[in-house]
């Protein structure tokens, strides 16, 4: 089991993964039946903030393939300019995540 996360708030991106975050309580207490784009890119980077103390609550029909499912909703929002959106999001993920483990490794 990881260790809680530190404060991360601060960290670039952290309005995303505060979104996703609600976003993804609200399906898994049922008040929401539909993935926001900030709970589809918290699904592609469960893994990783899993694995840095950041609790994912467990939905019910997650998308097997959340970086698809993500592309998708992006598109469908705005589908002249999907691509760059989508690696736009992709790329403040992982500046979060790398942030998130710089800061997990110094708290040990």
């Amino acid at each position: 089991m990881a260790e809680p996360a530190p404060d991360w708030t601060d960290l670039p991106g952290a309005e995303l993964v505060e979104v996703g975050l609600a976003a993804l309580r609200g399906i898994a207490d049922g008040a929401a039946t539909t993935y926001s784009v900030e709970a589809l890119l918290l699904l592609v980077g469960a893994p990783r903030l899993r694995a840095n103390g950041i609790h994912l609550p467990r939905v019910p029909c997650a998308p097997h393939e959340p970086e698809l499912a993500l592309y998708a909703a992006i598109a469908a929002e705005h589908p002249h300019d999907a691509h760059s959106r989508y690696n736009a999001l992709i790329r403040r993920l992982v500046s979060f995540e790398r942030a998130l483990e710089q800061r997990v490794e110094s708290a040990r």
